[in-house]
């Protein structure tokens, strides 16, 4: 497995093999994701369930809408939001399936490249993230770093020229929503990338929400959720690159009720500096959002 990862890596940078040999063999991993959902609309028409409750004020919707909503009879408005994420850790052994250790105590910032920087609240156990509150703004093809500094050490795991909203038209009929019955799956196909340029990832997020706001647990996602799933996704990442995605039926579980679909393009990076792994996986994008209604 190690050899696969070198191999790839290798394939991709075909130059300074001293880096590459440093890199395949450094103890220190980092994983992060840098995330935007745009604000979107949820029209009064697309609203199963008898409507929006509008007397309770807060859309409690954990990471994905963490910012709240502006209720109102003409339907619900979701702001944009950000989250930048990451896992500061070290590797035990070599083998992948071991989780590794995380380094609390970092300086831990994501930085534009050529532009601003923002500072990474540390969490604990290796984790750090940035605040609702710190100004930032995520730009079409820009290159963002996040930069740890710890024990003398300062680790770069980079991510260049960031994907712009990938629009998938079937995701917005006429209606400004998507009917299906309950049960029933649901496929798209991806746009073609620019031409030269690599299929990004596709991850899909399918959140149900009731008539009072309220957020429900996912009932599909293909999202890497651990370290070690994130370090594979290096070695193999066809599952997240095909034209075509279906959503099972089973995310749609129930009758008369709405579903938020966030369907993010992602590009993936990976260590700057020769002391992070190779397997350190930076995923960085945007989303686009679709409204699901199913039948009565």
């Amino acid at each position: 497995m190690m050899l696969l990862l070198s191999a790839a890596l290798l394939s991709v940078t075909g130059c300074d093999l001293q880096k590459i040999g440093n890199q395949a063999t450094a103890k220190t991993v980092a994983v992060s994701t840098l995330l935007t959902t745009p604000a979107f609309e949820i029209k009064a028409e697309a609203i199963a369930g008898n409507g929006f409750d509008a007397s309770i004020p807060d859309f409690d919707a954990g990471i994905v809408f963490d910012a709240g909503v502006l209720l109102a009879d003409a339907g619900v408005t979701v702001p944009a939001q950000n989250l930048a994420f990451v896992f500061l850790g070290q590797r035990q052994g070599e083998s992948l399936d071991v989780a590794p250790t995380g380094m609390a105590g970092a300086v831990a910032k994501l930085v534009e490249v050529g532009g601003a920087t923002w500072a990474l609240d540390d969490q604990g156990g290796g984790t750090y993230a940035l605040s609702a509150d710190a100004g930032f703004t995520y730009k079409d093809n820009a290159t963002y770093q996040f930069t740890f500094g710890l024990s003398g050490q300062s680790y770069v795991a980079e991510v260049e020229r960031v994907p712009a909203q990938e629009h998938v038209a079937q995701l917005h009929p006429a209606a400004g929503f998507v009917e299906l019955a309950a049960g029933e799956s649901l496929t798209f196909v991806r746009p073609d990338p620019p031409q030269g340029q690599d299929r990004n990832f596709g991850f899909v997020n399918v959140i149900p929400i009731n008539n009072k706001g309220k957020q429900g647990q996912p009932t599909y996602s293909n999202v890497p959720t651990t370290v070690i799933q994130f370090l594979k996704l290096v070695i193999a990442p066809t599952e997240w690159k095909q034209t075509t995605v279906t959503i099972p039926g089973t995310a749609f579980p129930e009758k008369d009720s709405n579903y938020i679909v966030i369907f993010q393009s992602a590009k993936l990076g990976g260590p700057k500096s020769d002391n992070l792994f190779t397997g350190s996986a930076i995923l960085a994008g945007t989303a686009d959002v679709a409204i699901i209604k199913t039948k009565k």
